[in-house]
């Protein structure tokens, strides 16, 4: 054999140990890519989540984000995490935006998951809260309502579509953080909140972790963090556009961090309050705590996230209690209570339109699995701490994350435990979702079993 010849071997063995070396990085790496987009209405219209308020918003605190962060693993199958700076969507928006989504990236149901902050500082959204906002509009409001949800669908494509064009290798992790603001608010009065906590006295179950998901680029820059916490947005009632304390705290982020994006979802917080509250100073205070806790977590080692994601989604037929007669509806319709006689009004309606009450509800369950460790839940409407406290002791601990306000916020979602004490999140607030009845006794076990169904 030539000089030659022996030199052309020794390169080709060479390419051969590149490519191949490069080929197994590659299957071993991630990528990720995030996105933001601002929200906030461009014109004046009315503000949802308190049925005091009489007229539409006035300013602007700080701009209401759409936010997007697209995780891809080594074999190529994606998913997606949208939130929103929005007291919820309902489900017909959220089938509008996911349909799209599918169409034009080929991202099935099981791989977008939908998360609202809950601000209660944002617009009303399509017929989220029908009873409370939509069918006491004008004509005209209803139709500034109606072109926001279709700008709102847009710029949400546009940001998905913008966070997989930045998809990139990444070294993604996670970790847990805590922050104690939340408080149970159906076990403490308002009032009497900062003796208690001064003097440790506080009842009733909360869940004060903050799970925290980190993607980095390769040299180490960070590039976006999601994070959760199980409270309501509502430390503030005025007029002016807002994220709330979770908009504040991602604020903080993105400015601690340059070219970061900050997610926030936001957990089971149906029966948590931010308390005490009421003035902006105070909104800013705990969203400085939630974001020195996100700090913390990812300024430490945190642990890597390897393997393969796993992707899932079902509605399932949750069941209502005893629905209402059409005799009572009709007798509803005259009550003094608006909202009572609202939800009669427009049930008679979609009755009289063909469409019986249904004895159940499709209530949308997801589960995401991000590498061997990471089990994250993805459940409907206002869950209460019930359901975090119950799933981490039978699943992986704060390995488990779950998330509430996902995909369609229809209602409360109360344990059988507040649902049997009754009150506002047990069944008061149904009539603000416009749902015909309470739910029945076996809410939670159903919504439990199918966790667990996915979870396996």
């Amino acid at each position: 054999m030539t000089r030659h010849c022996r030199r052309l071997l020794f390169l080709f063995a060479i390419a051969l140990a590149v490519a191949s070396a490069s080929s197994e990085l590659a299957a071993d790496t991630w990528k990720a890519g995030a996105a933001k987009v601002i929200i906030t209405p461009e014109k004046p219209m009315w503000m949802a989540g308190y049925a005091s308020r009489d007229h539409v918003a006035e300013g602007k605190s700080i701009d209401l984000m759409g936010k997007a962060l697209v995780l891809e693993d080594p074999t190529g199958k994606r998913a997606v995490l949208i939130t929103l700076d929005l007291v919820g969507i309902d489900r017909p928006l959220s089938q509008s935006i996911c349909s799209v989504l599918e169409k034009k990236y080929g991202l099935s149901r099981d791989q977008v998951a939908i998360n609202c902050s809950h601000t209660h500082s944002g617009p009303v959204v399509a017929r989220n809260l029908r009873p409370m906002h939509y069918l006491m509009l004008t004509e005209e409001q209803k139709k500034q309502v109606d072109d926001y949800s279709h700008f709102l669908e847009a710029k949400l494509v546009e940001a998905v579509g913008q966070a997989i064009k930045n998809l990139a290798p990444a070294n993604v992790t996670w970790g847990s953080g805590k922050a104690t603001f939340a408080v149970n608010r159906r076990t403490n009065k308002e009032p009497d909140v900062p003796q208690l906590r001064a003097a440790g006295l506080l009842k009733g179950p909360v869940d004060h972790d903050v799970p925290v998901l980190a993607v980095r680029a390769p040299d180490g820059k960070l590039i976006a963090v999601t994070f959760g916490y199980a409270c309501h947005a509502t430390v503030l009632s005025l007029f002016d556009w807002s994220g709330d304390y979770p908009g504040f705290a991602q604020l903080e982020i993105e400015k601690a961090y340059p070219d970061c994006v900050a997610l926030f979802w936001a957990g089971c917080g149906g029966d948590q309050n931010p308390l005490p509250r009421r003035t902006v100073e105070l909104a800013k205070h705990y969203g400085s705590k939630l974001a020195e806790s996100v700090a913390a977590v990812v300024d430490a080692p945190m642990r890597p996230i390897e393997g393969s994601l796993k992707t899932s989604y079902q509605e399932i037929p949750v069941a209502l209690d005893k629905l209402p007669t059409t005799v009572e509806l009709q007798q509803a319709t005259q009550s003094k209570d608006k909202y009572v006689a609202s939800r009669a009004k427009h049930l008679l309606e979609q009755i009289g339109e063909g469409t019986p009450l249904s004895q159940t509800y499709p209530y949308p369950v997801s589960v995401w699995k991000v590498g061997p460790e990471v089990q994250w839940v993805f459940l409907g409407g206002e869950v209460v701490i019930d359901y975090p406290v119950r799933l981490k002791s039978e699943l992986t601990g704060t390995r488990t994350w779950v998330a509430g306000y996902s995909n369609d916020v229809m209602a409360y979602i109360p344990s059988r435990r507040v649902l049997m004490e009754g009150g506002y999140e047990g069944g008061g607030a149904m009539v603000y979702y416009g749902l015909p009845s309470i739910w029945g006794p076996e809410v939670e076990e159903t919504i439990v079993k199918e966790v667990h169904r996915q979870a396996k």
